[in-house]
Parts: structure tokens; sequence; C-alpha cells
């Protein structure tokens, strides 16, 4: 193996381990403050989504790279991988838009709750939060079915792809990484 076969090999692994863990604790914590209707943590997990997803196109290109130096091509389980990856990009990209759109309802169910000045109108003593808001605990009208039997949380189905998708997104990765690792 040559010098630049080895450094595009680095340059693959260093991507793969610096883009997709990070990525896929994003999108795994992006549920959790839905729920909790926490938006700045929410905006943050978007972002940081955005971010290592162009980062982790970096993985796919030095594996091309390293694919062509080898002349890997023919090799199924290089075209498998490849496929997956591929696939798995494009779940990324339903995830920040599903991402975006749980970030848009969490604005929207918070700007009925402030007055005309701009306070929470839900405050508690000395501008505390209400109790169950302070605990994330959202209340039976907030709940899945709650007393209007509608889905009442803002970003509840979201919240649910989301999940589902970055589950499958990870496995994806998973499948990669032993395809990879096995033949490689």
């Amino acid at each position: 193996m040559s010098f630049a076969d080895r450094l595009v090999l680095w340059l693959h692994i260093g991507f793969a381990i610096f883009t997709i863990g990070p990525v896929t604790v994003a999108i795994m914590s992006t549920p959790r403050y839905i729920r909790q209707r926490n938006l700045v943590i929410v905006r943050y997990l978007y972002r940081t989504t955005r971010i290592f997803a162009i980062f982790s196109l970096g993985v796919l290109t030095a594996g091309l790279i390293l694919a062509r130096l080898r002349s890997d091509f023919s090799k199924p389980w290089l075209t498998v991988s490849l496929t997956l990856f591929v696939v798995s990009l494009v779940l990324l990209v339903l995830i920040m838009r599903d991402q975006h759109r749980a970030i848009a309802a969490l604005e929207d169910a918070q700007a009925p709750a402030e007055s005309a000045d701009g306070a929470p109108e839900a405050a508690g003593p000395a501008g505390a939060p209400p109790a169950d808001a302070a605990a994330g605990d959202p209340g039976p009208a907030q709940l899945p079915g709650g007393p209007d039997g509608a889905s009442a949380h803002p970003g509840h189905v979201e919240r649910g792809r989301i999940a589902s998708l970055g589950g499958v997104v990870a496995l994806i990765w998973l499948v990669v990484l032993v395809l990879m690792v096995w033949n490689g």
C-alpha cells in the first residue's frame, strides 16, 4: 500500500470517526428535547446535524478516492456500502427537514404563550415557569390523545419520525462499518 493510499485511508477513517458519531448523537438526542420543548437545544441539535452531515460527505469522498486508488469498484461489498451510505445521506436530509419542522412547531407553540409585553402568561410567582413545565413533564392537554382527543404536543409527529429514521440511519452505518471491517 502506497503512502497516498494510506493517507486517503486515514482521512476516510478520520472523517468517519469525527462526523458519523456526532451526527448520530445529535439525531438521537433531538426527540428528547422536542418532547421537553427546549427550543434552544433543538435548534443547536439541528445546526449540529447540518454541519456534521455536510462533513460526512468527506467519508464518502475519501472512500471513493480510496476505492479508485485500489481499483476496488468491482467488489460487490463496496457497491453495497456506497449505496447504503447514499441512502443514509438521503435519510439525513429527511431528518433535517423534520428537525426544522419541529423547530417551527415549537416556535408556534411558544408564540401564543407570550403576552403583549413579551412576558410568558403562564409564569408562576416571581416569573418562574409553571411546575409541570419546569420539570419537563407535559400536562394532560399536551399529551397525545389529551382532553380534546388530538395530539396537542408540538412536534409530536416529527419527534417520532426523527427517532425512527435516526435508528435506521444508525443501523445502516453499522452495516457499512461491518462491511468495511469484514472485507476491507
